[in-house]
């Protein structure tokens, strides 16, 4: 009864791009003095564009998702950062995400959401769960490589298991591992939390992050040196496609 009574008195409410508009508009005002230190100008603008595709596609169960982790993936990225800096393998702006950043870590999950919208052979349900494993795969590759960078005692190059100093493209620890394990299933466990995913679908957003996020790390060890238009955020781009459309064919070769 109350949300009928808010509908007639304030129609714009049963809106969810309306809603999504405003919603973001006020959240990015309120929090701009904790944001400025977690994003530029552009990328402030740019996660109020994601915020407005994710809330009007996905509604709230969408947001909190994408909200947990830009929260947990700008503060892993802190880390240890005066170590990582004076190492100089610290992410560029002390951290701070810019435009390229937002889109190089979301566009996979923004198209999954984009998609629930239009005619797909695609369930909405195998949609949620690839928009949810793109970010159980970023979360996963960003704490691997943050922790490691900083706490990983023997660093390997995935091709070869040749040591090689923290911060090379294509490094793997065991810790660094076992910290993208553990955010993988937090943010699958918060996809669950909101209805996204089932209990097996966390299972599959965690193997589907390791899958993506290892054939990441084998990208960067072979083909990102090779070619200068291969930035990190295009293998974002690429390692969360891969993240969305594996835990897609596992859910799929589960239940046909």
């Amino acid at each position: 009864m109350l949300a009928e009574e808010l509908f007639l008195h304030y129609p714009f409410l049963s809106n969810p791009w309306l809603v999504a508009l405003g919603l973001n508009a006020i959240l990015l005002g309120a929090a701009f003095p904790l944001l400025k230190k977690m994003l530029i100008p552009a990328g402030i603008f740019h996660a109020w564009i994601l915020g407005v595709i994710v809330w009007g596609c996905l509604g709230w169960r969408g947001y909190v998702v994408v909200l947990f982790y830009f929260l947990v993936g700008s503060g892993i990225t802190r880390v240890g950062m005066a170590e990582k800096e004076a190492l100089g393998i610290a992410e560029k702006r002390s951290g701070a995400r810019g435009p390229e950043n937002v889109w190089g870590s979301a566009l996979t999950a923004a198209l999954c959401a984009l998609a629930t919208l239009v005619p797909s052979p695609i369930s909405v349900e195998l949609l949620w769960l690839g928009y949810t494993a793109s970010f159980s795969t970023k979360l996963s590759d960003t704490c691997a490589s943050e922790i490691g960078k900083v706490y990983g005692k023997r660093t390997f190059l995935i091709t070869t298991l040749q040591p090689v100093a923290p911060g090379t493209e294509g490094a793997v620890s065991l810790e660094g591992t076992l910290a993208g394990i553990a955010a993988s299933a937090a943010i699958a466990l918060v996809g669950w939390a909101v209805g996204f995913v089932s209990p097996i679908g966390v299972l599959i957003c965690m193997i589907a992050a390791f899958i993506a996020t290892n054939l990441e790390s084998v990208i960067g060890a072979t083909l990102q040196t090779r070619f200068p238009w291969l930035t990190n955020e295009i293998v974002n781009i690429i390692n969360t496609t891969i993240g969305a459309i594996a835990a897609i064919l596992l859910a799929l070769a589960i239940n046909p």
